[in-house]
């Protein structure tokens, strides 16, 4: 899939097949997300693969956003390292790129994913946290579920000329 089809085709899936990513795919999305960019190209990231169901589910116990967990076969979550990158604002920005990057991966190896907010939601970020046993100076700033979709959507002209300001507002 070239990279511009690619961008203007992926959508938010939330219902999924039970079929196991390979892991030549999942590699091959993970090095992807490594290839974002980083302030200062500190590469702050982690990411954590999570496939167990008993972890997927209990991320739904405490999600209010991720019932497609249930039929999602794996998740993963994307991470900032505090010792690499001290300001949470940057490990944000940094694991951001990196979502977005692993997201457009998933999309053009055919698999479908939803990014799910973690970050800067206290909650969310101490329950996580607290599942998947981050240490201290780990950040966990996204969930992305992943699978292949068992639901087809239609890609969506999202342009907005009126978002667009020359020089000036």
């Amino acid at each position: 899939m070239e990279t511009l089809d690619s961008i203007f085709t992926r959508r938010s899936i939330r219902v999924y097949r039970t079929d196991r990513v390979p892991a030549e795919i999942l590699t091959t999305m993970l090095k992807s997300a490594m290839s974002a960019p980083s302030a200062k190209n500190t590469q702050p990231w982690h990411f954590i693969v999570i496939d167990k169901r008993e972890l997927l589910d209990k991320i739904r116990d405490f999600h209010p956003y991720a019932a497609m967990l249930e039929t999602a076969p794996m998740a993963i979550a994307v991470c900032g390292d505090k010792r690499t990158e001290p300001s949470s604002e940057y490990l944000a920005v940094d694991c951001s790129a990196a979502t977005e990057n692993l997201l457009l991966a998933a999309h053009s190896l055919g698999l479908g994913g939803v990014w799910l907010g973690i970050y800067p939601k206290k909650e969310r970020m101490e329950d996580l946290s607290n599942l998947l046993e981050l240490p201290d100076d780990i950040l966990p700033v996204s969930l992305i579920a992943i699978g292949y979709a068992a639901e087809s959507k239609e890609a969506e002209d999202r342009y907005n000329p009126a978002r667009i300001h020359q020089n000036k507002w």
